[in-house]
């Protein structure tokens, strides 16, 4: 029978390169990958978190068992290492019982509310911790750009901490969790869901955590269902685990019938016997000295490296054809894909730092500022085009592909090593600014936006190493942040010479006109669709609790003329439109609340009057 996942019926053939053949085995993943998206599963155990700070499962039983031992006998300064040398064996002589994850957490703490408390301590950040603390690694976020391409769609682990859970949230992926045995019958098919993360021994919060050796000999029959049903349709790629002490999960890799699909298994130190004996048994691709970080953010470099030989280039009318051709038509979803994706390879490509330099002297600053706008803009043309036509005809059908655009562009502004210009470097997110306000136009004009609430809200980001809070592009993205104000007044002004009152703004509208030009005739229309977008993001810009935060995305629609005299104007309109039904807060924007939606917009035009931003 063949898997409902299609991957069986994959149009392209599994890449299969063999362990120890011409080619590294990392390379033949990403080979394998991108040739058949989406019938990959991933395997991950403790060693993916180990960079984040999370204790294992393992762990926190040690040191619960530790704690109860230091309390136990408080005279004693060596009793909780002595019992943490051999917890089970302490737990049984000491309590009377075999050690078990259920029966320790109601011993110390009994209580719903207590045991939460105690355990988030272990797992979720807590006040005085350092930066990033206990929190998802590069990894972690690598697996989840690989879920928002379709390369991955199912995720076993035997790790308690839900940072799968959070990388995949951050990138705006609302998962599918399993961890609980009552879970497996009612879960949704695999074929229908994004991405399905399997917690083969629970979450931290579960009393019913498999976690000791006699936990871990078995799983429930639903469980083993679906696990058995993974393991026989698709790869799998294992990371982290050591197979040393999960004796079910042991069989059922063993005992997995001849597959379909290639395994990889990355190991960072030797194999242990087990592991050996598996990757021998199912002839695995061994992948060693790398660490998850490693392995995963390796392998979104050189999948998304193939992505651009995909597909040969073509000219920006060509493209703007195949994409209308393609939008229809479910069978031609691939050459869909790489289409886009060819065009944000062009931008990626002309964006780093050796092709737009992030420092310049004093004295040409002002014409590299302008010649990096202008190259930007160049770079984006194709992807502009097929933004705003393909945004306009689509029906909602290919929004993550919009998305996964906009998540590239902004993946563009990483760490530049050495000395930078601050106006330069935050530059390098033009790119991403001209897609989130190319979408948001053609939403708008499309009468579809709650497309807006996803690109105001995601991807997060924020700078690495800043320490800061990952936030949405309604705020990194703002162009009064992106584009630097005296820059833009040297090389764009009113044609008396004049300079502009919203230069960002009125750059912004200018340079996206032409791409417009197919979708919107009309100049006037195309002028209301900016002004409402405008609006609305700065809506979403002014909904959040730090004051310092909440700046609009500033521009004409600031104006009389079209905000209206007492708010009767765009500002009144939108107002008007507020219910629980309005489609921004349908689609999750405002955290789908309609006292905060109108929160926003009162501050908005609080911003805008009192301190007569207007003219």
């Amino acid at each position: 029978m063949e898997s409902e996942t299609g991957a069986a019926g994959a149009s392209n053939g599994p890449v299969v390169v063999p362990a120890g053949t011409l080619i590294e085995p990392s390379m033949a993943l990403a080979l394998n990958m991108h040739s058949s998206p989406g019938v990959y599963a991933l395997l991950l155990g403790a060693g993916i978190s180990i960079a984040s700070g999370v204790k294992t499962g393992w762990g926190v039983v040690e040191d619960l068992v530790g704690k109860v031992a230091a309390v136990r006998d408080p005279d004693d300064p060596g009793a909780r290492a002595a019992a943490m040398a051999d917890p089970e064996k302490w737990w049984e002589a000491h309590c009377g019982e075999p050690l078990g994850y259920s029966a320790l957490l109601g011993s110390v703490a009994p209580g719903p509310a207590s045991r939460q408390a105690m355990l988030a301590g272990y797992f979720e950040p807590a006040e005085g911790d350092e930066a990033g603390a206990k929190g998802p690694t590069a990894a972690h976020r690598a697996i989840a750009q690989l879920v928002t391409r379709g390369s991955i769609r199912v995720i076993l682990t035997t790790n308690f901490d839900r940072l799968t859970e959070r990388a995949l949230q951050e990138a705006g992926i609302s998962p599918q969790v399993v961890h609980r045995p009552e879970q497996f019958d009612a879960m949704q098919p695999l074929a229908h869901s994004q991405v399905t993360v399997i917690k083969l021994h629970g979450d931290y919060a579960d009393l019913e955590q498999r976690n000791t050796v006699d936990e871990l000999e078995a799983y429930p029959q639903a469980q083993q269902r679906v696990l058995e049903r993974v393991l026989d349709e698709y790869g799998l790629i294992v990371c982290g685990w050591s197979a040393d002490w999960d004796a079910a999960l042991v069989r059922a890799v063993e005992g997995t019938r001849s597959r379909r699909y290639p395994m990889f298994w990355s190991q960072y130190g030797s194999l242990g016997s087990a592991a050996r004996r598996l990757t021998a048994r199912h002839g695995a691709a061994v992948i060693e000295g790398m660490d998850a970080d490693e392995l995963f953010t390796g392998l979104v470099r050189r999948v998304e490296a193939l992505d651009h030989l995909s597909v040969a280039p073509v000219t920006r009318d060509v493209a703007v054809i195949q994409l209308k051709r393609a939008l229809a038509d479910p069978v031609r979803r691939i050459e869909l894909s790489d289409l886009v994706s060819q065009a944000v390879g062009q931008v990626v490509d002309g964006g780093t730092p050796h092709r737009r330099p992030v420092v310049s002297p004093p004295a040409t600053w002002a014409d590299t500022f302008a010649a990096h706008v202008r190259g930007y803009r160049a770079d984006s043309d194709t992807l502009l085009h097929l933004l705003a036509n393909g945004i306009y005809h689509d029906d909602g059908t290919h929004d993550r592909l919009w998305l996964r655009a906009v998540e590239r562009l902004v993946r563009m502004r990483e760490v530049t090593p050495g000395r930078y210009d601050e106006c330069l470097e935050r530059l390098r997110h033009l790119p991403a600014l001209l897609a989130t306000w190319t979408i948001g136009v053609a939403a708008v004009l499309s009468h579809r936006e709650e497309l807006l609430a996803s690109i105001a809200t995601r991807p997060q980001w924020a700078y690495p190493s800043s320490g800061r809070t990952p936030e949405g592009p309604a705020w990194y993205l703002n162009p009064a942040h992106v584009i630097e104000t005296q820059g833009l007044h040297d090389m764009h002004r009113a044609e008396n010479g004049n300079r502009l009152p919203y230069p960002q703004s009125n750059w912004l509208k200018d340079t996206l006109r032409e791409p417009f030009q197919l979708v919107e005739p009309s100049d006037t229309a195309y002028q209301e669709a900016c002004a409402r977008f405008e609006f609305l993001i700065s809506m979403t810009a002014m909904d959040t609790d730090l004051e310092f935060r909440a700046n609009p995305w500033a521009g004409e629609f600031l104006l009389h003329a079209t905000w209206g005299w007492d708010n009767t104007g765009l500002a009144g309109s939108v107002a008007k439109e507020l219910s629980d039904t309005w489609p921004l807060l349908q689609a999750g924007a405002f955290g789908g609340s309609l006292e905060r939606a109108q929160a926003a917009h009162a501050a908005l035009v609080a911003w805008r009057s009192p301190n007569q931003r207007h003219r």
